[in-house]
This record gives C-alpha cells, sequence and structure tokens, in this order.
C-alpha cells in the first residue's frame, strides 16, 4: 500500500492590503504585484495612442497579473473572506494603475464572474479559463443608447436562425471593446428573458465605433458597439437561474469595482498629499506642521479608512447574505465615491501648484473620480434605491420615480 501524502490547507480571511508585499508585510511574497507597484505611476501602462500597442500591453500587464493570482480572486462564488481579498487587491491595483484596474476587472470580476456563477463547464474551459489566465481580455456589453439599465428595458436581442441564432443591437460606453478577444453581450432571448451572449472579438457582424477618451483614465479603452445580425452559438448563452435578475446583479458587482477604484484614489491621493506636507517648508518648517494642513489630513484619512470599512463590510455581507447586501452595496459606493472627491480636492489644497502638474496623483484622482460616480448605478439612482430599500416603497409596487417624488413632496 503506498503512502499517500500529507497535505496541509492555510486558510485565512481578515486580510487588508497590509498583507502584500510591497505593503511592508515581512513574510508574504507576492512578486508579480511588487513590480507593478515599483512601477507604479499616474501614467497607466496602457494609455497609449495604438490599438495594437495597446493590445500588447494589456497582454503582458494581464500575464503578470494571472501569474500573481490576481484574476482569479473573487471570480467564482467566492467567501466572505476572499470577497475582501479581492477587494483589497483592487484597491491596491487602481492606486497605482487606475484604468488597469478597470481593464482587468471588467474581464474577470465582471464577464469572467458571469461566465463561473452561471456558465456550464464547457463555457468555463472555453471562456474564463483563458480570462483568468491571462490569455484572453474581455468585454462585458450591458448598457445601451439610455446609459441606463435601471429604468429602461433592453433593446438588443436574439432571434432563432436554425439550430442557432442572431443577434442584433447597439451598446454604449463598453470598457475593454477596442481591446477585447471576448465580448459577452447582455439582450433579450426570444422568451425576452435576458442572457449572456459570448460572441469572439472578431465576430461577424460585430462594429466597435472609434474609441471614446475618458477624463481621469487616459489607459482605459472604450467605445460603443453594434452587432447586426451576428450568429450566436446556442452553446455560448449563459442564462442565469430565473430566480437570479441578471441586470441588477451586474450593476452590484460593477459597483463593487467602482468602489474599489474610488478606495484606490483615496488612497494614491492621500498619500501624496500626506508624503508632500512632510516634506515641503515653508516658514523654517514642513507645512504637515501647520494645524490646517494636519486638519485636512486628518480628515482625508478618516474619509478612506471609514469608506475602506464600509466597502469590506458590503462585500462581506453580499457574500454571506445577497438581499441584505444590496443595500450595503449601494451605501458603499455613494459614501466612497463621494468621499473620494472630497480627498483628491483636500490633496490638491495642500499641494497647491505642485498638484496640477501633469502626472500628479492627487490631480488624476480628482479628474477620475467623476466616472465612479456615473457609472455602475450613479449617485443619484443609488441614493433613491437606498431609501426604496429602507421605507419599503419597492415592496408595495412604486416604481423608483414615484418614490422620488414621493420623498420631494415629504
Amino acid at each position: 500500500m503506498s503512502k499517500r501524502p500529507n497535505i496541509l490547507f492555510i486558510i485565512t480571511d481578515q486580510h487588508n492590503a497590509k498583507v502584500f508585499g510591497h505593503k511592508g508585510h515581512p513574510d508574504v511574497k507576492t512578486p508579480n504585484l511588487d513590480q507593478l507597484a515599483a512601477e507604479r505611476s499616474d501614467e497607466d501602462p496602457l494609455a497609449v495612442d495604438e490599438t495594437t500597442v495597446a493590445r500588447a500591453k494589456a497582454r503582458s500587464v494581464l500575464e503578470r497579473l494571472a501569474a500573481a493570482g490576481y484574476l482569479r480572486l473573487g471570480v467564482r462564488p467566492p467567501d466572505a473572506g476572499e470577497a475582501v481579498v479581492a477587494l483589497a487587491a483592487m484597491e491596491t491595483l487602481a492606486a497605482g494603475a487606475r484604468s488597469t484596474m478597470l481593464t482587468a476587472a471588467m474581464s474577470t470580476r465582471m464577464l469572467g464572474r458571469a461566465i463561473a456563477a452561471w456558465g456550464s463547464e464547457a463555457q468555463r474551459v472555453r471562456w474564463l479559463r483563458p480570462l483568468t489566465e491571462g490569455r484572453s481580455l474581455g468585454a462585458l456589453a450591458l448598457s445601451e443608447a439610455s446609459l441606463n439599465v435601471d429604468n429602461d428595458p433592453l433593446e438588443t436581442g436574439v432571434r432563432h436562425d436554425g439550430d442557432g441564432l442572431r443577434l442584433s443591437g447597439e451598446k454604449s460606453f463598453v470598457i475593454n471593446a477596442p481591446l477585447a478577444d471576448v465580448i459577452g453581450v447582455v439582450g433579450l432571448q426570444p422568451d425576452r428573458r435576458p442572457a449572456l451572449f459570448l460572441i469572439p472579438g472578431e465576430a461577424e457582424g460585430l462594429r466597435v465605433d472609434a474609441r471614446i477618451q475618458i477624463m481621469g483614465h487616459e489607459g482605459l479603452w472604450v467605445a460603443d458597439l453594434r452587432v447586426e445580425d451576428t450568429p450566436v452559438d446556442t452553446a455560448s448563452v449563459v442564462q442565469p437561474p430565473a430566480a437570479v435578475d441578471l441586470l441588477d446583479q451586474l450593476r452590484l458587482w460593477e459597483n463593487e469595482i467602482l468602489t474599489a477604484q474610488a478606495l484606490g484614489l483615496m488612497r494614491s491621493a492621500y498619500k501624496a498629499a500626506r508624503d508632500y506636507a512632510k516634506s515641503h517648508r515653508t516658514g523654517g518648517k514642513p507645512i504637515i506642521a501647520y494645524q490646517e494642513v494636519g486638519f485636512k489630513l486628518s480628515e482625508m484619512l478618516t474619509l478612506w479608512q471609514t469608506a475602506q470599512l464600509l466597502a469590506y463590510r458590503a462585500v462581506w455581507t453580499a457574500a454571506v447574505d445577497p438581499k441584505a447586501g444590496r443595500s450595503l452595496n449601494w451605501c458603499a459606493k455613494v459614501f466612497s465615491t463621494e468621499a473620494a472627491e472630497q480627498v483628491a480636492g483636500h490633496a490638491l489644497r495642500i499641494l497647491g501648484k505642485a498638484g496640477c502638474r501633469d502626472g500628479s496623483a492627487a490631480a488624476g484622482a480628482y479628474r477620475a473620480v467623476k466616472l465612479t460616480q456615473i457609472g455602475g448605478t450613479s449617485t443619484e439612482i443609488a441614493r433613491v434605491k437606498i431609501g426604496d430599500a429602507a421605507l419599503g416603497y419597492k415592496a408595495r409596487g412604486m416604481s423608483l420615480e414615484t418614490a422620488s417624488n414621493h420623498g420631494e413632496r415629504s
């Protein structure tokens, strides 16, 4: 009888960004993430003009993130501990390369997560594995012309064509669309149920428009796209269970990503202001010695740490009690993205003219924060949803618009 090896699994949770090697942890070794952090600057590695160059750079960065295990974090239905670690990892990457973080997250934490949650084993092998191994870049096409799937119905859909399907429609503001190897298009099946249709980046009938330049995200590749009678194999349709609201769940995942982005912006802006306040001198002493500067730094740190704790609680709760996690998801996004604007603004005031230079982390954060507020569930709609959930309007069948009007009259 052969002797079997003894295998010890050590599982830990309750982690934040300090568990990474480049944050000074004495034992944890994360060489790939350490290298990315060492190369960090406000110039994102994907901030180039040529599509072919951007695609090559994206592949290189994704391969390194995959080697670090980053692309697998939080993709398959995570436990609460992994959900927090995944959020901390996104925050850390966003602090140094915000466009790269969104590029990777939309590929794996949106498209990959949907395939992992609702796809078949064959779909996971064909589509998910290359995404998490960094061999493929994905995009998820959700929004349409109105940019608001919360209140406006989907128009993109499929029709039967022999043994297959034909997909037609228009999608707006699709992150990674110009570079993607695979695109998950959200549309309606013939029975009007929403589903995810997976198509190659070079699919017949797919038209990707010119790149849209995004304020504060020079390395982000975004475009509108159209599908015109694009063939879809029935084996490439990802259909969630009837109990799952596909559009709602995708928005909640997108909110998590944008919340992590806001945390990363706060991290980079706060540290830039703190380091400058320690080194810049006026009146014979560092400006951090002046009470007004100290007050601003203390408020920045308080906002960042409070937002971080709320965000961690939101993803933890979503993993153990999805229903309770919905409202916390919106709360975390509203608080974190608005706090990020305040932190970046304070950083600019502390840095003064130095903060207004190209390449300044504070200026970059200030310009980038608006996307986090507008994207996903926007700040305004999220506030209505929070009140809707707290006061039970939705349970009584009241629409969001009616709930909003009711609140204005109260």
